[in-house]
């Protein structure tokens, strides 16, 4: 359970501080400017955070993309999958909701994703890219325990990489719950559209995991 508590808590600070930065600072993709860089790093800097607090106890996945990759690659069970994933969503569904209290309101938004350029094709295909690079990234750097003092700097550092390509795109979901939170309190076409930002991460996870697997498995004599 406290695995479980922690998972709640991570995906809770995610959405609250990382999204909050976007509504905060008026993040818009097509605009590379400072709100666009503080929201790439606010995501970064919060998986860091977290994961030198809470990492200990669950991992700190805050993801079922990465919760996911780990199921594949067999370090963890269905049982504990099953949890990690209801906490994350549940978790970011109250980091969600604490945002939009905070704000008062929708009117600058929650960080909520979007399709690019109104397709859902392109949406997934890029949405699948950024999440199997960042989840690779997580499961090389968590491969060794002498990796272990740098993991958390080296997961927060690639979430930023790929927030800095990605916003442009659509707002970089790389996570369900992430991107499911703040869409169920937007409404409309962010709640319409969120299924890609569910799928997507999903499959780039699951993809990154079976790459991962024949990269570092060994040959046979």
């Amino acid at each position: 359970m406290k695995k479980y508590v922690a998972e709640f808590i991570g995906t809770l600070v995610l959405v609250l501080f990382a999204c909050g930065t976007a509504a905060v600072v008026g993040c818009n993709g097509a605009d590379p400017n400072a709100a666009y860089l503080m929201t790439a790093l606010a995501f970064g800097l919060v998986i860091v955070a977290m994961a030198y607090s809470i990492g200990n106890i669950s991992g700190c996945h805050i993801n079922p993309a990465v919760s996911i990759a780990m199921l594949v690659s067999g370090k963890m069970s269905v049982k504990d999958f099953v949890g990690y994933v209801v906490a994350q969503f549940l978790g970011a569904i109250a980091g969600a909701a604490i945002l939009m209290g905070i704000l008062g309101g929708t009117e600058l938004g929650l960080g909520q994703n979007g399709l690019f350029e109104g397709s859902i094709v392109r949406s997934l295909i890029v949405e699948i890219i950024l999440t199997f690079v960042f989840v690779l990234a997580i499961l090389g750097v968590t491969s060794k325990p002498e990796f272990s003092k740098v993991a958390g700097l080296v997961i927060g550092f690639s979430l930023t990489l790929v927030h800095i390509i990605g916003i442009h795109f659509t707002g970089t979901s790389v996570n369900p719950a992430r991107s499911f939170g703040p869409a169920l309190f937007m409404g409309g076409d962010a709640l319409a559209n969120v299924w890609v930002f569910i799928v997507a991460p999903l499959v780039g996870g699951v993809l990154a995991a079976l790459v991962w697997k024949f990269l570092s498995s060994k040959k046979e004599a």
